[in-house]
């Protein structure tokens, strides 16, 4: 498929069916990227699971648990290649029009793969954090994710932020409102209202704007996500359904945005 372009899971490692040879090509990969800059913060819209299991006659409930694996792969690989931040666009608040079996299977999944991989995120010091609105989350996804957080508080690793039950307009428009309380209550004045000041009102407050966003399925669009912190983030786009994203498949995205000149308004 063409790329479009636009300006225990530590322990036993998986390597996309590609085989030994694939393995040690994908050794030789990391080596040459990491001689590189590599993207502090990538954020990846994780789209075309319904897709890819129609293709194969399967239920989309299928696409989205082998979306699981792809999940741990790309970990890995960022890990691997010293990314700092990752940030995964998990489920949306518009998600929520889907099918209600397909809704709560997808609930499901976040308790289901830290039940599995939580141990090993734990012993290789990547830390869970998540963005989003907690309220409508059922108790035993809010649990599985809170569990993760807590447990991985004190790692000093990867930062692997799980964008769930999120949406841009909405953390904005939240944004402003806290902004606006606390100019009311004369904590600040509109005069010292600043973008840096925004930005530590929005979800990703602690965190810096994605260095690179990739998103998968051929889909050229944010989807309502991260619409202020992507500015001057570098867009890749990829026809590959996500539960067929590889490791080489990052690799490709680390190396175009390797080539780019980023002047950020400037010459």
């Amino acid at each position: 498929m063409s790329n479009r372009f636009l300006g225990g899971l530590f322990g036993k490692k998986e390597d996309g069916g590609q085989g030994r040879a694939g393995s040690s090509q994908s050794r030789a990969s990391e080596d040459l990227l990491k001689e590189g800059r590599i993207p502090r913060h990538v954020a990846i819209i994780m789209d075309g699971n319904g897709r890819w299991a129609k293709a194969r006659g399967l239920p989309r409930v299928a696409g989205h648990h082998s979306g699981m694996k792809a999940v741990k792969r790309i970990t890995q690989a960022a890990d691997r290649l010293g990314v700092e931040f990752l940030t995964m666009y998990a489920f949306s608040t518009e998600n929520w029009k889907r099918p209600k079996a397909e809704v709560d299977f997808l609930m499901k999944l976040p308790q289901e793969f830290l039940s599995i991989e939580l141990e090993d995120l734990i012993r290789n010091n990547v830390q869970v954090k998540m963005m989003g609105v907690r309220d409508l989350l059922p108790d035993f996804t809010l649990d599985a994710i809170e569990e993760a957080v807590r447990r991985t508080a004190n790692n000093t690793g990867l930062v692997l932020n799980f964008a769930l039950n999120y949406g841009s307009r909405m953390e904005i428009v939240e944004a402003a409102r806290t902004i606006a309380k606390r100019a009311a209550a004369g904590e600040l004045s509109p005069d010292e209202i600043d973008e840096q000041t925004f930005q530590q009102s929005l979800l990703s407050g602690d965190f810096p704007d994605p260095d690179l966003l990739i998103r998968t399925s051929g889909e050229l669009r944010l989807s309502n996500f991260m619409l202020w912190q992507l500015a001057y983030s570098e867009f890749w786009f990829t026809d590959v359904y996500w539960p067929e994203f590889s490791e080489a498949h990052f690799h490709e995205a680390i190396r175009e945005y390797q080539r780019r000149a980023r002047r950020y308004g400037g010459i």
